[in-house]
């Protein structure tokens, strides 16, 4: 919309609309992730995004529109979330980061993929229909997804579990799954985890777990400074050059060229280390655009870019990063938190640029500070580089038991085979 849309008043509420909905499907869609099962919410956000998004085409005023680019939000957040999981809890240790880092990669070709078409289709009706209808094709071909087989036996589901990972041994190529995977290997390799599904939680279970709770107090401050910036620069591109389709081309550039460095990043450099250092990047490029004059197009125009990769390779290393720290138990909803203050800061993002009334370069000094600030809160977050996945509750107690024991030669690390 706001790149075919004139009026910046109907832009800037279309983007907070928008960005209201996405909130909202954070504070919700883990929670209905957790009851329903990954696979399910993914292929029903598929198919709300595609009605929704060609209703929207139709919209016949203004009001209409928002409200369905609400609903889209919601689902948007919702293909995020579960998408993200389910490569998390499919792919192995080895090739975790690896799968995230192309699905994060999916991002930057939309960015570029996006600016093509709004440059080729100015009509912004048709422009919504061609955005939306291919999901009606992706929610068809999803059905051969397979459901997490880590939330089937945390949910207490180890029959259908297994199934899962017979039909995932069976496309890998083993020919003797059946005879290999059995119920009883099943639960004799996942015996903590079952017996940790059988323990019914409470809602309140998290106020019981000071360490998870400072875990997810900490991502979640980093995604809102993170997200604020993101946002802050993805959302204002009208105020940062003159060619909004050149430069939401090099964002998409730049987010495609940063998620290609996660691997070598998450293999070869501590997680905490690098996420500190992008994010005072980020407050750098975001800090020296206000100290640029409106006329050095070029210079403003090569810091945005910058400071949207760094955000972007933050961003995708926290996936990584928030996946590793938080047990499968309660994933979702410790992702649902997350994704919930990041949607704040991208729905506040576009209306800080409304203090420039006051402040022309108050709006990038609000985005900049945050990133600076939050930085030294990964200090405070445990370094996962080279650690199995945690499961359950006590694997977390277990971590912080071993960090605390003085190292032994030779040591052994429990890691879930399935």
């Amino acid at each position: 919309w706001d790149l075919v849309c004139d009026s910046q008043s109907l832009t800037s509420v279309a983007k907070f609309v928008f960005m209201a909905g996405m909130m909202v499907g954070g504070i919700l869609g883990g929670h209905l992730s957790d009851r329903f099962g990954r696979r399910f919410m993914l292929r029903w956000c598929y198919l709300q995004v595609a009605i929704v998004g060609t209703c929207a085409a139709l919209a016949p005023t203004f009001l209409i529109y928002c409200s369905l680019r609400f609903l889209s939000g919601i689902a948007a957040m919702n293909l995020i979330t579960n998408t993200i999981m389910l490569i998390a809890e499919w792919a192995t240790h080895r090739f975790q980061a690896m799968g995230i880092t192309l699905g994060m990669c999916t991002s930057g070709i939309a960015f570029m993929t996006l600016a093509g078409l709004a440059f080729t289709i100015r009509d912004w009706h048709i422009l919504q229909l061609v955005v939306s209808v291919p999901h009606f094709v992706i929610f068809l071909t999803s059905s051969w997804l397979l459901e997490s087989a880590r939330w089937l036996i945390i949910n207490n589901k180890p029959e259908e579990g297994l199934k899962e990972l017979r039909k995932a041994a069976h496309r890998s190529g083993m020919k003797n799954a059946r005879d290999t995977l059995t119920l009883e290997i099943l639960q004799s390799t996942m015996k903590k985890e079952l017996e940790a599904a059988q323990k019914k939680k409470p809602p309140c279970e998290l106020l019981h777990m000071p360490n998870i709770c400072k875990r997810i107090s900490l991502l979640s401050f980093t995604r809102f400074a993170n997200f604020m910036a993101y946002f802050g620069l993805n959302l204002n591109v009208q105020h940062l050059g003159n060619n909004v389709f050149l430069l939401q081309t090099l964002f998409g550039a730049v987010i495609l060229l940063a998620n290609c460095v996660v691997p070598w990043a998450l293999k070869y450099m501590k997680h905490r280390a690098s996420q500190m250092l992008l994010m005072f990047l980020l407050a750098i490029c975001l800090l020296a655009i206000v100290l640029v004059l409106q006329e050095v197009q070029m210079l403003r125009e090569v810091l945005a870019t910058l400071g949207l990769g760094a955000s972007s390779l933050a961003n995708t290393l926290a996936f990584a990063h928030g996946n590793e720290v938080i047990p499968t138990i309660i994933r979702a909803r410790a992702m649902r938190i997350n994704a919930t203050f990041a949607n704040t800061a991208g729905a506040l993002a576009p209306l800080m640029i409304i203090l420039s009334v006051y402040s022309p370069p108050l709006p990038w000094i609000i985005y900049g500070v945050l990133p600076f600030i939050s930085g030294f809160a990964f200090l405070l977050l445990p370094e996962t580089r080279n650690k199995p996945l945690l499961d359950t509750i006590q694997d977390e107690k277990n971590e912080r038991k071993d960090s605390r024991e003085p190292k032994q030669e030779g040591p052994s690390m429990k890691v879930t085979q399935f």
